[in-house]
This record gives structure tokens, C-alpha cells and sequence, in this order.
């Protein structure tokens, strides 16, 4: 073959390499690809039935009968679009919540057809549902409300996705485990109600030089971070970003990756009751990584 050709060849698929990455269509680092991978089921997970896009109600039971459905006479008055006028009562007696459904309600437990459980307390999460609705009691402190949620949620509908910042292994820092066994830290939640939770220890990472502390919550093997920083009530959600590590490694050590840091529920409906960030871990930088804000909740 002609050296001249194979030179012109050469040049011709170079050139051709250059056009296909400035296009975008040459693969993402590892890395990259990982975390796309990784945001994308997290965005699916919110499509799911038990995702946070279908919430359709928070209601806050009273001790003794709390009538429900559709009727603005209601204690709890349901979605007037996918309710009968009158679904039943909801019984708050010491602790213990009661449904009775009305005969003609149609509420189902899993496949059976019930008029009258015992919802609460139970081994595992009693989901109710009646068509498009799925209902199911949370204990806040020491008081109870019921969640609703709908299949057919507006919010389901109208999602188009989460915007990000760039992924960048700058954001992927090392941070030193520093147990504090027996601390307590008070978290409030967006209604007000304030909590002390167990924090088995806090997380000492580095960024530029400098040295930043997060106080850490346990989530299985892990921890759940709560974090505020200053891009809040201008790029990201204002209240602050949930973000989740794995398990320590032999020396105590583990990955703060803050391309994973995630939106609170509070981000997408106006129905969750969101834990805040607080104020010590509320970072003096701005964390260019992760979710970036979504919607108005």
C-alpha cells in the first residue's frame, strides 16, 4: 500500500475520533459512566409505586374516629377525583389504629377485601389501597398521620428528570471516621418536630486544604449524612442534600462522594416530612457536585 495513503488514512480517522468525541459519543470515563448509571436507577426509583412523585396527602390523625373520603365533611377529606364521598374511619385508641371501611368502599388489603383491620402498630407496614390510592400510617414522635399516595399523581405525570452538576472525581474524598459512642444531635423536620437521633460518630474529610466535619447518622453498613452548603436557595434545594456512604473500610475510613448527593423527598412533593440539616453540618463552601434543585416544594 502507498505511505501517502496510509498517511491520508490515518489523518482521515483521527479526524473522524476528534469529530465522534466532540459530539459526545466517544464513552464516558469509568467512573463517569458509574454514577450516570447510578443517578439514572435513582431517578427511576422515584417513578416507582413506592417512590416519592405519587404522594398525594399527609393527614395527622386525632385520638378517637376519624372519618375519611371524598366529602369535605370529612376529618380527611381524600382526592374528591379518585374517592367516594365516605371511605370509612380511621380509630386512634392508645397507640392502636383501627380502619373500619365502609361495606360499598372497596379497600383492599394486598388482594383481600377488608372492612375492618388493625393497621397499626404491625411486623411490617400496612399498605391499604383503593383503586388509583395507596394509603398507610407513619408515627412522628407520638403522633400518627396517614400517607397517602396516588398512582396517577400529577407529580408522576409532569416529571422530566433531575439536573446535575458535571460528574468529577474531585468531589470523591476520603473521610476519616471519628466515633462519638453515645451522642445524641437534634434533628427537626420541616413541620417543626425536633428529634434526637444516635450519631455513632462524625466524618473528617478534606477539600483544597482545608478540613470540613460532618456529623454522621447509621444507615445499615454506612451513614446518612444530612448536608446544607452555600449553592442552597440558588442552585440546589434550599433546605439542604441527603447524601449516603458505604461501610468503613480496615482503617476506618470511607468515600463521602458528593456526585451522589440527592435531593430530599421535600424536593418533589409538597407531602413528606423531610429531616434538616443541622447546623453543624451545614458546609462553608459550595459543593458544585450532585442533584441540583427541582421544582418549588
Amino acid at each position: 500500500m502507498n505511505t501517502n495513503f496510509k498517511i491520508r488514512t490515518a489523518r482521515f480517522f483521527g479526524t473522524l475520533l476528534l469529530g465522534v468525541a466532540s459530539l459526545g459519543f466517544v464513552n464516558d470515563s469509568t467512573y463517569e459512566s458509574e454514577i450516570k448509571e447510578w443517578h439514572k436507577q435513582r431517578v427511576e426509583s422515584l417513578k416507582t409505586e413506592n417512590g416519592w412523585l405519587n404522594l398525594a396527602g399527609l393527614f395527622w390523625l386525632e385520638e378517637g374516629r376519624n372519618s375519611f373520603g371524598a366529602d369535605g365533611k370529612n376529618k380527611i377529606v381524600f382526592p374528591s377525583d379518585r374517592s367516594p364521598a365516605n371511605l370509612g374511619t380511621f380509630i386512634v385508641e392508645n397507640g392502636q389504629i383501627t380502619l373500619e371501611a365502609k361495606p360499598e368502599a372497596e379497600i383492599y388489603n394486598n388482594d383481600q377485601l377488608i372492612t375492618k383491620l388493625t393497621i397499626f402498630p404491625n411486623e411490617k407496614p400496612v399498605v391499604l389501597k383503593h383503586k388509583s390510592l395507596r394509603w398507610f400510617i407513619i408515627k412522628r414522635g407520638d403522633k400518627f398521620a396517614v400517607r397517602l399516595k396516588d398512582l396517577e399523581s400529577p407529580y408522576l405525570k409532569e416529571f422530566k428528570g433531575i439536573d446535575t452538576y458535571p460528574v468529577s472525581e474531585d468531589w470523591k474524598v476520603k473521610a476519616k471516621f471519628e466515633p462519638t459512642e453515645g451522642r445524641k444531635i437534634p434533628i427537626t423536620d420541616i413541620t417543626g418536630r425536633l428529634d434526637h437521633q444516635d450519631s455513632p460518630g462524625v466524618l473528617v474529610f478534606n477539600i483544597k486544604g482545608k478540613e470540613y466535619r460532618l456529623d454522621a447518622l447509621k444507615s445499615g453498613e454506612g451513614f446518612f449524612i444530612l448536608f446544607g452548603d452555600n449553592t442552597n436557595k440558588k442552585e440546589t434545594y434550599g433546605s439542604g442534600r441527603f447524601l449516603y456512604t458505604k461501610k468503613l473500610d480496615a482503617d476506618g475510613y470511607t468515600d463521602l462522594d458528593f456526585n451522589r448527593a440527592i435531593n430530599p423527598p421535600c424536593a418533589f412533593t409538597p407531602y413528606a416530612t423531610c429531616p434538616l440539616p443541622p447546623k453543624q453540618n451545614v458546609l462553608a463552601l459550595a459543593v458544585t457536585a450532585g442533584e441540583k434543585n427541582y421544582g418549588h416544594h
